[in-house]
């Protein structure tokens, strides 16, 4: 007896929804679906022309760091201050240190100590030739390594050390208070350019009484013969008598700055120390003496270089 045809039903093994893309593409071939027609597939038919699987990227190619001349990358971090041998170990086990960008495991990783070195995100300055310095210029000292006229300047009092050191900013003569003094040309770049915004940090003594509105003043901006000028925070620290102690955070960086401000504003410094560049506070330095920062300072001040 012979079997009728079974019209309309999709072939032996083959289920509605493998049978919707073959049928999709005879369709193609005769010109396409009829208009009106909605084409039934199982997860959605796709036209030839659009692939069929997500794109696969390259891969990002890993750098070798291993510097088979170089030192112990867990000798290093320790050497660095970040803590003993064995804490350093287990941070590299943890995949908490990258090197030139990539995350090391292995302790047997050589390196040497110009190599770039984050420990969670932070930067580990390696290098032993590498000097930073917070020193607290007092009045009437030049802020320069060597002044022509023989005036008294930061020479004077870091002479001695063999490290080519420079200034990282000025203050005027008239003005004490912090001064960062570092070998690291990189470093000391991004801390003076405003792109960066790194703040400063002043107290300036001025006449007084302090009217309520000049902080929004300030913060407003007031025009210079150079353009306009805001801070970006002021407060009252003390008020006597005709004068006043205020504090100003800027990340503006010309010359006189916080002097033309002020007096802008109609209130003339009388006095004026800067205590703080970015995270580094002067603290208890006395006027013409430096330290030597930590290893937590440097790493606070890479990250805010953005290094």
């Amino acid at each position: 007896m012979t079997q009728p045809k079974n019209r309309g039903t999709a072939p032996s093994g083959r289920g509605k929804g493998s049978g919707s893309a073959s049928s999709a593409g005879r369709a193609s071939d005769k010109g396409g679906p009829r208009k009106g027609k909605q084409q039934r597939g199982g997860s959605g038919s796709t036209r030839p022309s659009q692939p069929t699987a997500a794109p696969q990227w390259p891969k990002r190619p890993t750098v070798d760091v291993h510097d088979p001349d170089g030192v112990r990358l867990q000798k290093l971090l320790a050497a660095a201050g970040v803590g003993s041998r064995r804490v350093c170990e287990d941070l590299i086990r943890q995949g908490r240190v990258d090197v030139d960008g990539q995350v090391v495991t292995e302790l047997g990783v050589r390196i040497s100590a110009t190599q770039v070195v984050h420990v969670d995100g932070e930067r580990v300055q390696l290098d032993e030739s590498r000097v930073y310095l917070a020193f607290n210029k007092p009045l009437n000292v030049v802020t320069s390594m060597s002044d022509d006229l023989g005036r008294i300047d930061i020479g004077n009092y870091v002479g001695e050390r063999k490290e080519r050191l420079f200034h990282v900013g000025r203050l005027d003569a008239d003005t004490e208070g912090l001064l960062l003094l570092t070998n690291d040309g990189d470093l000391a770049h991004r801390l003076q350019h405003p792109r960066y915004g790194v703040l400063k940090t002043y107290l300036a003594q001025i006449q007084g009484p302090v009217p309520r509105d000049l902080g929004k003043r300030l913060r407003e901006g007031v025009m210079l013969e150079d353009g306009p000028a805001s801070v970006d925070s002021f407060k009252v620290v003390d008020s006597q008598p005709g004068k006043a102690i205020v504090e100003l955070i800027l990340h503006e960086g010309r010359k006189h700055i916080v002097r033309r401000m002020l007096a802008e504003a109609g209130h003339p410094v009388l006095s004026l120390v800067r205590t703080q560049v970015g995270p580094i506070r002067m603290g208890d330095t006395k006027p013409g003496k430096w330290r030597s920062l930590s290893t937590a300072e440097v790493a606070a001040l890479y990250k805010a270089a953005g290094l």
